[in-house]
């Protein structure tokens, strides 16, 4: 029940953490030739197995209060297009098709049995054990209540030293409710993306891109809670979503070599790959890790998969989003 209890806190926080912030650092965003060209949101990118109803287009309010054409986009938190897991490895010689990823220092870490029997070395700290030393077992949350306690801010003290991981038929009947504008409007003020229970974008197999993963809130428990290859994993608050674009989901291929379309921040801007068909990093992003061309309009680009980011803010008025269980 106390769960219950947090895990409906979440689900309001996430209901209204999309709102627009103003950081007392942002600069105006002055209008510019990157205006010129603003490419709509295209509902035919997503893919029909990921939602429970067709996308209509509806009028909806934006994050600073106006009212504007939004597509209404309703997922059923389950990714069409790969497989979900795995996330913990179940013994110390396991390989690294028994586990996730893991990101430290930008990179990108496979969360295979060595990795888990080294994470003292890795981190230079004699309290890491997640293993049995007598049989290589490794501590796994393996049941949903395990998961319930551990998977939250507040770890119960008894899974100090345990992979921490959520399966996603812990939480069924999930949907996702997204509100992006058919149009990006350009805001004012650069946005800041919230923290835990706000949203970045969402993919075209309808799962969210989420924040940074509070790494820091986990490894102070000495717990790992690693992310599948798709750079997802599943908590109570939000089911399945992602932190790290890692290749995994559908991608929109582009004509001109130019780095990959993945799917939409909440502003309605197009989210691309970090790399263009070459290998190359796009150059000249602004702030927001956004930059203009006449083909794509405006357009982010994300992080590197181990940097735990996808974008630094939001250029337009996000939508809204919202979970119901």
């Amino acid at each position: 029940m106390v769960f219950n209890k947090f895990r409906l806190l979440l689900v309001f926080i996430v209901m209204i953490s999309s709102a627009c912030n103003k950081s007392n650092n942002d600069s105006t965003l002055t209008p510019s030739s990157e205006d010129s060209v603003v490419i709509e949101v295209d509902p035919k990118y997503f893919l029909a197995a990921g939602l429970t109803e067709p996308i209509t287009k509806v009028s909806q309010s934006l994050a600073d209060g106006s009212t504007v054409m939004c597509y209404k986009i309703v997922s059923n938190n389950t990714p069409s297009d790969h497989v979900q897991g795995p996330w913990c490895p179940t013994n110390i010689n396991d390989g690294i098709d028994k586990g996730g990823i893991w990101f430290e220092g930008g990179k990108l870490y496979d969360v295979d049995g060595p990795f888990i029997k080294n994470l003292a070395t890795f981190y230079s700290n004699t309290t890491w054990n997640l293993y049995n030393s007598a049989t290589g077992v490794i501590n796994v949350t393996d049941t949903k209540a395990a998961c319930e306690a551990a998977a939250r801010p507040n770890v119960d003290p008894m899974y100090k030293n345990y992979c921490v991981q959520c399966l996603p038929s812990y939480f069924p009947g999930i949907k996702k409710i997204y509100y992006i504008p058919v149009k990006p409007v350009k805001s004012k003020y650069a946005v800041t993306i919230m923290g835990m229970g706000g949203v970045v974008g969402v993919a075209f197999n309808g799962i969210n891109f989420d924040p940074p993963a509070p790494t820091q809130a986990i490894l102070g428990a000495y717990t790992l809670a690693p992310f599948d290859d798709a750079g997802g994993h599943v908590n109570g608050a939000t089911g399945y979503h992602y932190h790290a674009a890692t290749g995994k989901s559908t991608k929109i291929k582009q004509s001109d070599a130019h780095a990959a379309m993945i799917g939409y921040a909440m502003d309605g801007y197009g989210l691309f790959e970090n790399l263009d068909e070459s290998g190359k990093e796009s150059t000249g992003l602004d702030g927001s890790r956004g930059h203009y061309d006449t083909k794509r309009g405006y357009h982010y680009h994300v992080a590197t998969a181990g940097a735990n980011s996808f974008i630094n803010s939001f250029r337009g008025v996000p939508g809204s989003f919202s979970v119901s269980f």
